[in-house]
This record gives C-alpha cells, structure tokens and sequence, in this order.
C-alpha cells in the first residue's frame, strides 16, 4: 500500500480545477439547478461563470443546489483505492449540507471491495474559502510526511480556528434562505444596510453591518484584521484566501486593499490568492458576495 495518503473533497471546497489537479486532490461536484429539476454539476457541466451570469441577467430568480451522491464519492474513493492509498475525505460542515452522508455511505461501499484501505471522512465544519484553506492545509501535511491518522488530528485541532468572513451585494438571497424576514430584507435594502457575516464551527453568525458597498467591504478586512490581532496572529500564521461572486475586477481592488491594510497593521503581505466562490454557497449570498477563508497553519 502507498502511505502517502490521498485527498477527497466534495466540490465545495470551491478550488480551481487547476489548483485542484496541482495538488492533486480529487473533487466531488456539488450539483446545482435554476428550475429545480434539472441538475448539472458545478464545474463540469456548467461553469461558474456561466451560472454567476445567470444569476446576474435573471435577479428574481434564486438556484438550488444539491449534494453530491455516495455513488459520487464512491468513484473517487475507487480511483484512489486502485493506487492503493489511504484516503482523507473532507466535507463541507453538515450543518449546512448532507454531502458528508453521502461520503460516509461511499465509504462503506468501499469496505466491501477495498477492505484493506483505511477511510476517513472528515467535517471540516467549513464551505467555500474556508474550506478551500482547510483542504491545502491538508496537501501540506501529506506533503510534509505525515500519515493519515496524524494528519486528521492535527486537521481537527485546526477546525476552531477557520473562519469565512464575508459580505454580500443583497440581502436578497439571504432573505429567501430564511435567514431574515421579508421586512428586514425590504428595509435593509431601502437603507443600503450590508451584513457582516461569519461562518464559524460550522455555523453563520452576524458581525455586524454597514451602510454602503464601500464601508462593508472594509468591514470585511476590518473583521480579518481582528482575527488576526485578538489571537495575537501575524498574516503568515494563516493560510489566508480571497474570494469573490461574480464581479473578478472589484475582487482585485478588494485584494489590492486588503494587502495595503495588512501591511499597515502587521509589515507583511501576503500572497493572498484570489478565488471565485462557487455555487454551494453562491445560491444563498448572490453573485455581489466578497470575503476570506482563514484558517491557522500548522507547526510542522
């Protein structure tokens, strides 16, 4: 059997594919749908962009998505068994998605042909960004020697300290899930009231609001600055990303700002990679969302 142990993340890791093959993790697609018959999986038979666009042309109309099948994970887990590698799976938190069943059903499909490959399925109590830092923190432990059991320990010990910090365009989206009644959703808009969210252990949390697009957007690298400095962490600690919905250019200008605060606050400037948000979370925040997925870094 190879030790050195293979990567399986459902699609909500939100990765680019070439990032993705580069690492060479394998990636379960979610799937989504604007008629909520129809379903394509994200990445592969419809491209973000594509679905961002939709969303943009057609604002009254809100998509679905759903979780990948254990026959799904099952190919992916088969792929890495024939190798002969152990594998690590992890999921976006199953208190926002049932794709983790469906991971822990593939498994044990897999016993029965694969006895002799150890499996496990991980809730990395994180989506999109955050879960994107989660699984390279993974990479880099598999990288640096590490075996399957002592990389998911040191992987549950980092769960706490993720978060995706983040804003969105509308409250619109947010509405619709239930998040907000429809009254708050009409007087936020009327007032041009922006949310400050954080995912946290799993769970969406309010941080605050702004008024305006500009002064919720530097709330978001406000609430990164606070992570930062209230556990006493430099920028180099994290593995820190930045990502976006649908508009790529002020993506850059909210990165370009957030490396100019950065250095400010702590002398550095990270790499600060810039991704796209895909559809598991994009059906609730809308295409206008910006934010980051921070994890802290193990000492390896």
């Amino acid at each position: 059997m190879d030790t050195k142990f293979a990567i399986v993340s459902d699609g909500s890791c939100d990765l680019p594919a070439e990032e993705a093959a580069k690492n060479h993790i394998h990636i379960v697609h979610f799937l989504v749908s604007f008629d909520g018959q129809a379903y394509k999986r994200e990445g592969v038979e419809i491209e973000l962009k594509d679905f961002y666009q939709k969303m943009v042309d057609e604002p009254g109309h809100f998509p679905k998505t759903a979780a990948p099948s254990p026959e799904d994970f099952y190919q992916a887990f088969a792929d890495c068994a024939r190798m002969g590698r152990p594998i690590l799976c992890i999921c976006i938190s199953t208190k926002l998605s049932s794709s983790m069943q469906s991971a822990q059903i593939a498994k044990r499909m897999l016993e029965n042909e694969y006895p002799d490959i150890p499996v496990i399925v991980q809730d990395s109590l994180c989506a999109t960004l955050m879960q994107s830092a989660y699984v390279l923190e993974a990479c880099r432990l598999r990288d640096a020697g590490y075996t399957l059991e002592e990389a998911a320990d040191l992987l549950s010990g980092l769960r706490s300290t993720a978060r995706i910090l983040f804003t969105v365009g509308s409250l619109d989206y947010i509405q619709h899930g239930g998040r907000i009644g429809r009254m708050t959703g009409i007087a936020g808009t009327l007032l041009q009231i922006k949310p400050l969210i954080t995912l946290q252990d799993g769970e969406i949390h309010s941080s605050g609001i702004r008024r305006g697009r500009r002064r919720s957007i530097e709330g978001v690298v406000d609430l990164l600055v606070s992570y930062l400095k209230d556990n006493s962490l430099a920028p180099s600690d994290c593995r820190i990303l930045a990502g976006y919905g649908y508009d790529r250019e002020e993506a850059e200008s909210f990165r370009d700002l957030t490396k100019s605060r950065l250095l400010s606050e702590f002398g550095q400037t990270p790499d600060l990679p810039l991704c796209q948000i895909g559809a598991t979370i994009g059906v609730h925040a809308g295409p206008y969302s910006v934010g980051f997925g921070v994890i802290q870094k193990s000492r390896l």
